[in-house]
């Protein structure tokens, strides 16, 4: 899995971003990257704040655990997650 790096204290989760799809789900690889669907706008932030909240929901943890370290305005984002060492069976 090339979209998932494990580091010391957690995992890199490297995505592609669709913002305004109709539903939000995981749905494959694109470009060595974990292709993820949301619902929200790509406007002030809210992406970023929906793509978090999602990721924690799927992989189990606080919200408060997944941060956004790069693709602030990009399609392309590189979230870390803390404290896993794995990710749960429900991703790709």
């Amino acid at each position: 899995m090339n979209y998932v790096q494990a580091c010391e204290s957690g995992l890199r989760l490297h995505c592609h971003l669709q913002p305004r799809a109709s539903r939000d789900a995981i749905v494959g690889i694109h470009n060595d990257r974990l292709k993820i669907q949301i619902t929200a706008p790509p406007t002030d932030g809210k992406a970023n704040d929906h793509l978090i909240r999602f990721i924690a929901k799927s992989a189990g943890v606080a919200k408060s655990r997944v941060s956004l370290v790069s693709g602030q305005t990009s399609r392309q984002k590189t979230l870390f997650i803390e404290g896993l060492d794995a990710l749960p069976d429900n991703f790709p």
